[in-house]
């Protein structure tokens, strides 16, 4: 069942990066040629989007390997990695971007609002498609979920480009343009921000958000047989597999019984 889930994860990604590269060099040249600075603002993000996607089904991919006798978890940490770099290049973009914007609103620079306008509709309807295909995946881990969040920023910051070509369309404000490219900063600061403290708090081997340990301790010491525990760590192998680790204290007589009493914690632990 999941071995089918992944390959149709794969094959999702492998249109989706398709798709994305097209948008990627539409928008660049169509940029470049309506002196646009949103609409390559707009590219360097979709050029991220394709980034993130070919990350995200290369992690797929990795992690379908088997665990090895040097790396006895498998390669599930991949993902994680793959989601940094994502979050990352993505702050690194945003800089560059608000340095060419404040270029633009000291010297603003015509703009040819039309051609504008019809790329970034085309970007925005295919950003749509493809966030479509990753929704029902992006709730099963950090790395899908981060290359669907860069999609659904594409297609917001592919609203601000539209909503900018027709103000410049009426008015001829080509200043719009620049601080159109700096509400797509910050659409991706605050996107990226949130995706590189998740995979932080994860490569630390954080305590995976949601578990409370004091609760975990007190509902394995409800399991008969157990006198306390201690020297508890619990972490994630990636967003949606976790491990814990403890030295539990079983109460006099009890140690004859001791593999049917992990038996019923593993239980326990798997059920709440």
């Amino acid at each position: 069942m999941s071995e089918n889930i992944d390959i149709e994860r794969m094959g999702i990604f492998k249109i989706a990066i398709g798709l994305t590269v097209f948008i990627f060099f539409a928008e660049l040249i169509a940029g470049y040629l309506t002196n646009s600075l949103a609409l390559l603002s707009d590219s360097a993000h979709v050029f991220m989007d394709a980034f993130a996607l070919t990350l995200s089904w290369f992690a797929i991919y990795i992690c379908s390997f088997p665990p090895t006798e040097k790396r006895t978890y498998g390669w599930h940490r991949i993902e994680v990695f793959a989601a940094f770099i994502n979050g990352a290049t993505l702050l690194f973009i945003s800089v560059f971007i608000f340095y060419k914007a404040y270029l633009r609103i000291i010297s603003p620079e015509h703009v040819e609002s039309m051609g504008m306008l019809i790329v970034a509709v085309i970007g925005f309807i295919a950003n749509i498609i493809v966030a479509f295909w990753l929704k029902d995946f992006s709730h099963e881990d950090l790395n899908v979920r981060s290359a669907y969040l860069h999609i659904v920023w594409d297609a917001l910051a592919s609203i601000g480009v539209i909503i900018g070509a027709v103000i410049i369309y009426y008015t001829g404000w080509f200043v719009i343009d620049p601080l159109i490219s700096i509400g797509i900063g910050f659409i991706i600061i605050s996107g990226a921000l949130r995706i590189v403290k998740e995979a932080t708090h994860i490569l630390l081997e954080g305590v995976p958000a949601g578990i409370d340990i004091q609760r975990v301790v007190e509902d394995i010491k409800t399991i008969n047989g157990v006198s306390s525990i201690h020297s508890l760590h619990i972490w994630s192998l990636c967003s949606n597999i976790y491990a814990m680790s403890a030295h539990i204290d079983l109460e006099s007589g009890a140690m004859e019984n001791q593999t049917d009493i992990i038996a019923r914690i593993n239980e326990k632990l798997a059920k709440k």
